[in-house]
């Protein structure tokens, strides 16, 4: 009884620095991507199209994601109040995480499961796990590390060099699983971070002139060798297709015209929820990567901005704890976490908008499944733990 007691002293002692606001938009945001992923998949589900042509229950994907939502609920509960960003400052620990996650990439590659083109699935019999999912973490919380403890960011050296060669090198791993939108994300987040790392600017455009200069002569090597088979034939499609997917509405621009059709059926208040039509059949993978699109039909403009608006207030949030953050290490937390969070949304929003060519990125917090949800409920684990921090240090300096 004792120690029930203690236990509930600690977590009542502890909620006060807890931003409510902030886990509660996450904990709505969960919810309500639990609702729309068995809307978006339950008629498909029975028909066995998201399944390999096996039928299954209609809530199939409903019972996976409510599984990996209790999870993920346990786990940011667990780092929020049990936890201390501090613990994360340890440098066999980061060892650990950044050669731990290499390791994984490289038994992806090997044994990895294909999954619409990209072999980015590990096998764990319990569960497949998205490894590149773990490396935006490791990277956010590798690189705050790294640049924290650096004091000599003036100049171009190996303590800005070495880390982003080591993130170079796993994000590579990455793409050789033919998982460019998950590349590009993890690269944006680390961009991100070195913008914000205290860097001086000189250093920032010599790296950058660099990294543009790789970029143009690994193409010009490329065209100029013949291999050109960077792209594949369907992510060529993609970029060709943004101009007018209507087109080619039954070939290429198939996904795209399908998803700006169910956009624009929602009107402002949409068809209801369950009562959208484009994801049956129509929509490839209506309760992952487009599932904005059957949002956007059922609950219409108005749900659509609640949406926006709760993903934006998280991303705002991090961003103004990263302001007021005194030590390096818990403002560069702050700045991955946002930007992961921001970044993968502008490019699953603007994919199935035809802003940007498709990538194959889930929607955060709402598209189905369990390694994307987990990393990004950790991600606001990380961001909760940081909070806490933040406040305690702002008590500490006012009283």
């Amino acid at each position: 009884m004792i120690y029930l007691k203690r236990f509930f002293r600690y977590v009542k002692d502890n909620t006060k620095y807890v931003d409510f606001p902030l886990l509660i938009t996450y904990v709505v945001l969960a919810l309500i991507g639990l609702v729309m992923v068995y809307s978006a998949s339950m008629v498909a589900a029975t028909r066995g199209t998201l399944t390999g042509g096996t039928p299954v229950s209609a809530n199939y994907f409903y019972i996976r994601q409510l599984f990996a939502i209790i999870l993920s609920f346990g786990i940011v509960f667990v780092m929020t109040y049990f936890m201390s960003i501090n613990l994360l400052y340890n440098r066999r620990l980061q060892q650990y995480a950044i050669f731990g996650v290499m390791a994984l990439l490289i038994l992806t590659r090997i044994f990895g499961r294909e999954v619409n083109g990209a072999k980015s699935w590990l096998p764990l019999g319990f569960m497949q796990l998205q490894t590149s999912e773990l490396l935006k973490l490791v990277v956010i919380i590798y690189l705050a590390y790294i640049y924290n403890k650096k004091r000599n960011l003036d100049k171009l050296s190996v303590d800005i060099i070495a880390p982003l060669i080591l993130v170079g090198l796993c994000s590579g791993l990455v793409l050789m699983q033919n998982d460019l939108g998950s590349t590009l994300l993890i690269l944006l987040i680390v961009g991100s971070i070195f913008l914000y790392s205290g860097i001086a600017i000189k250093t920032v455009l010599k790296m950058g002139g660099i990294i543009f200069g790789g970029l143009i002569a690994a193409a010009l090597f490329s065209f100029g060798t013949g291999l050109t088979n960077f792209l594949g034939a369907h992510q060529k499609q993609r970029f060709e297709v943004l101009a007018n997917p209507f087109a080619d509405e039954s070939g290429a621009g198939y996904h795209l015209s399908n998803s700006l059709l169910a956009i624009g059926n929602g009107g402002i208040f949409g068809k209801g929820l369950g009562n959208g039509v484009m994801k049956l059949g129509y929509l490839p993978e209506p309760h992952t990567d487009f599932i904005f699109a059957v949002i956007a039909e059922e609950l219409g403009l108005v749900g659509v901005l609640v949406i926006i608006s709760l993903l934006f207030f998280i991303v705002f949030k991090g961003f103004i704890y990263a302001a007021t953050a005194r030590t390096m290490f818990h403002k560069l937390i702050c700045v991955g976490v946002s930007s992961y969070i921001g970044i993968q949304t502008f490019v699953n929003l603007g994919g199935i908008s035809g802003l940007i060519p498709l990538t194959g990125v889930p929607l955060p917090f709402l598209s189905y499944g369990g390694s994307s949800l987990m990393s990004l409920s950790i991600a606001v684990g990380l961001l909760l733990m940081t909070s806490k921090d933040i406040k305690r240090d702002n008590e500490r300096r006012t009283s």
